[in-house]
């Protein structure tokens, strides 16, 4: 019996120095991304930062379908979020002013009400609406990106 219980011990000793040594090598290849947002209009609300990682649903206005996504508070109309344990990948970014913080999209007559914006846009409109193709850009390392508030 107690060879039993020897084995079983080492056996679950190997068990779980892989997972762990996994977990290691997995948080190795997996990179931070951290976010900055300035000239906000103002200092109310919070910012939502919501990535994605495929053109799907992309922008979602509901903000209920992305890879990851995360709010900040805004201090001196700035914000900042990092997004943590990215693999190497390509990924698009879209911000939203939440000026109320109800977690969406305000829309008014046919435009958003709280700003928004995306990586690699300056402006958008109707001849330059938000597509993941022109959005996204490689994560291959610990990285920042800058986006432009968008009031429309």
């Amino acid at each position: 019996m107690s060879k039993l219980i020897k084995y079983g011990t080492l056996f679950s000793s190997l068990w779980l120095a892989f997972v762990l040594f996994s977990s290691f090598k997995e948080l190795q290849n997996s990179y931070s991304l951290t976010v900055n947002v300035e000239n906000l209009r103002n200092s109310k609300g919070v910012v939502q930062y919501i990535i994605y990682d495929s053109e799907v649903n992309f922008p979602d206005q509901d903000l209920k379908s992305f890879y990851k996504k995360g709010k900040a508070e805004i201090v001196d109309n700035r914000s900042t979020f990092t997004f943590k344990n990215l693999p190497k990948g390509e990924y698009a970014v879209h911000i939203l002013h939440d000026e109320n913080k109800n977690g969406k999209t305000d829309i008014g007559f046919i435009k958003p009400k709280e700003g928004i914006g995306f990586s690699n846009y300056q402006s958008i409109g109707l001849n330059n609406r938000p597509k993941f193709e022109k959005a996204k850009f490689a994560v291959s390392k610990n990285d920042t990106v800058s986006i432009k508030t968008i009031y429309l």
